[in-house]
C-alpha cells in the first residue's frame, strides 16, 4: 500500500509576490498551486492508494473563491482518477465561530466521490485499490471547546493547555482501541510535538499553543504516524514513524535552507512473519528559492556600489527567478552614494528584490571642534566660542558650549 502524505498547503500567501500578466493572479499564489500540482502528478504517475493531507489548505480561514476554486481543481484531479483523499482540517482551516464552515467542509456537503473531510476526531476505514485502510483523525483542538465546560471555569492558561493536552491524549488512546489489528492503520493529526523544530508557522500562530508528547502520539496501534502543522519536514519518532511533512512550498526568508516536499509511505506485510513493515521516504519539490546577497562597506570605500554589484555577480545563478534580499550594512556617508537602479538592473531576472540597508553611525557626538570624548573638566565650566567659524551677525548660533 502506498500513502502519499503531505501538509500545510497555505493558499493564499501572497507575500514577495507579483502579478501575473497572463492569469492577473499573484505570481505567489501560482508557486504554491505549482507545488500542489507536482503532487498530484506524483500521485497520479505512481498509482498511489490514498492521498493524505495533515492540514491548513489555506492562510486564512475565509479564502477567496479563486483559491478555492483552484485547490477543488487538484483534489478534483485525484478523486476523478479513484484514488482516495482525506483532508484532515487543521488551525487555519477553522472559522472564527463553531456555527459557521471550516474551509474544505464543502467537500464532504456535496458528497464528492473518494474525498474524505474531517473536522472531528474519528475512526475512518477507507478501500483503496490494495485493501481497506483504517485512519484515525485528530484535527486541530479548538480551545474555546473545552473553556465552555463549567469545569474549566477559573482555570489558568497553562493548566488549559495541560487539560487540552490530557484530551488529546485520551482521544489517541481511545480511538486505537478501535481498531482492526489485521489492517493497517494511521493516525493523522494537525498538532504541535513538544521538541519539534518550528518553522515560519511560530510568526502565523496567535499565543501559546497546546502541544504533545511524542510519547503521547507515538502508539503502537499505528503503522504510521501524519503529522502536519510544523513547517520544518522532520521525524519525531522511527518506531512507529511519527512524521511532519511539512509544508509545501517556502513562505519567507527563515525558510530559505528549508527543503521542501512529501512523504510516500509504503505499508507491506512481511511473507514469512505476517507482520506489517513500514518505509517512509521524503520527495523534495522544485519550489520558489529565497537568497540573501549579504554586503559589509566599510568607510574607506571609494566606490560602494561596484562592492555590490561584484557581491550579486558571485550568485548570478541562484538569483535568477529567485526572491532575493540584499542585505547591506554601510556607514551614513556612504549612503547616498549606491546607485540603486545600478543595483536594481543587475538583479533584473530575479523574481522578486527587496533592499535592506543597515546605516553605521558615529557614536561620538561632536560639540564644535571636539568630540565629546575629547572635552575635559574645565572646559565645561566657562562659555566656549568658536571665534574662527563665528560670523559676527549670529555669535548665539556659534556657541557650543556653556553653563546649563
Amino acid at each position: 500500500m502506498k500513502i502519499l502524505h503531505f501538509a500545510d498547503l497555505h493558499l493564499g500567501v501572497e507575500t514577495y509576490g507579483r502579478l501575473d500578466p497572463t492569469t492577473g493572479l499573484s505570481s505567489r499564489l501560482l508557486d504554491f498551486l505549482k507545488a500542489l500540482d507536482q503532487v498530484v502528478d506524483y500521485a497520479l504517475e505512481n498509482k498511489v492508494d490514498l492521498v493524505l493531507f495533515c492540514g491548513d489548505a489555506y492562510k486564512s480561514r475565509e479564502p477567496t473563491q479563486t483559491q478555492q476554486r483552484e485547490f477543488a481543481r487538484r483534489i478534483y484531479r485525484l478523486s476523478s482518477s479513484g484514488i482516495p483523499t482525506f483532508l484532515l482540517i487543521g488551525n487555519h482551516d477553522l472559522p472564527n465561530a463553531i456555527g459557521k464552515a471550516t474551509t474544505t467542509e464543502i467537500f464532504d456537503t456535496l458528497a464528492v466521490k473518494n474525498v474524505y473531510v474531517s473536522n472531528r476526531p474519528e475512526v475512518y476505514r477507507i478501500p483503496t485499490n490494495s485493501g481497506e485502510v483504517q485512519v484515525v483523525s485528530l484535527p486541530w483542538l479548538r480551545r474555546s471547546a473545552l473553556l465552555a465546560r463549567e469545569e474549566s471555569k477559573n482555570l489558568t492558561f497553562e493548566q488549559i493547555n495541560q487539560r487540552l493536552q490530557q484530551a488529546m491524549t485520551d482521544v489517541i488512546a481511545a480511538k486505537a482501541k478501535e481498531l482492526d489489528p489485521e489492517l493497517p492503520a494511521v493516525l493523522a493529526a494537525h498538532v504541535s510535538i513538544i521538541g519539534a523544530k518550528v518553522g515560519s508557522e511560530s510568526s502565523m500562530t496567535i499565543g501559546q499553543e497546546h502541544a504533545l508528547l511524542v510519547s503521547s502520539i507515538a502508539n503502537p496501534a499505528f503503522d504510521y504516524i501524519a503529522l502536519g502543522h510544523i513547517h520544518k519536514h522532520q521525524v519525531k519518532n522511527e518506531s512507529p514513524p511519527v512524521v511532519y511533512a511539512g509544508s509545501l512550498e517556502r513562505l519567507d526568508f527563515g525558510e530559505a535552507e528549508d527543503d521542501k516536499g512529501f512523504y510516500l509511505v509504503e505499508i507491506e506485510a512481511d511473507s514469512e512473519t505476517g507482520k506489517r513493515q513500514v518505509s517512509f521516504d521524503f520527495h523534495p519539490l522544485a519550489g520558489r528559492r529565497f537568497v540573501t546577497v549579504s554586503v559589509n562597506i566599510e568607510p574607506d570605500d571609494i566606490e560602494p556600489t561596484a562592492r555590490v554589484l561584484k557581491a550579486i555577480a558571485e550568485q548570478q545563478d541562484s538569483v535568477k527567478d529567485a526572491i532575493v534580499r540584499l542585505q547591506t550594512s554601510l556607514p551614513a556617508e556612504l549612503e547616498g552614494q549606491l546607485r540603486d537602479s545600478d543595483i536594481r538592473n543587475a538583479v533584473k531576472e530575479a523574481h522578486y528584490f527587496t533592499i535592506a540597508k543597515e546605516i553605521r553611525r558615529e557614536v561620538s557626538i561632536r560639540l564644535g571642534q571636539w568630540t565629546a570624548e575629547e572635552i575635559t573638566p574645565p572646559m565645561l565650566s566657562k562659555p566656549t566660542w568658536n571665534r574662527r567659524r563665528c560670523p559676527r551677525s549670529e555669535p548665539s548660533s556659534c556657541l557650543s558650549m556653556g553653563r546649563s
